[in-house]
């Protein structure tokens, strides 16, 4: 598994491999939109997933984190969220924040297992009308 930053450039193949993680896929431009903002990273892991990430102001916050179906349980979440923590750490933030459908089981799972506690929820939050679990990572421990 080759990790790498995802440069601008690789917007629509990480909207190709959102559409096959999500039912309501982020489109390239959107991406790519995210992606020229200031503070936000992307990390990928070639045709298997991508995690994007946002961080100011001492916290960082995971936008979206997209698996192949194909490539699940097989450790690409986990390394892609690692390495996005350790980015996090490195430009000063000292929480790592996300929120994930309460309905996405396995993702909560990922999440907890690699040092998330839940801290909220939004209720009806996803167009789908599932509540979203606000999670957070302290990164300074």
């Amino acid at each position: 598994m080759s990790l790498r930053a995802a440069p601008p450039e690789d917007a629509a193949v990480l909207a190709g491999l959102h559409a096959a993680a999500f039912d309501a896929p982020w489109r390239a431009g959107e991406i790519a939109a995210l992606m020229a903002t200031p503070g936000v990273f992307a990390l990928t892991i070639d045709g298997q997933g991508f995690i994007l990430c946002r961080a100011i102001a001492g916290e960082a916050e995971i936008l979206t984190l997209a698996v192949d179906p194909a490539r699940r349980r097989a450790g690409v979440g986990r390394r892609l969220v690692e390495a996005a923590a350790g980015l996090a750490v490195r430009g000063g933030a000292e929480s790592l924040f996300l929120e994930v459908a309460d309905d996405n089981h396995a993702a909560l799972a990922l999440y907890a297992s690699t040092g998330f506690e839940r801290v909220g929820l939004r209720r009806a939050y996803y167009a789908s009308g599932a509540d979203a679990v606000v999670m957070r990572r302290a990164l300074n421990s």
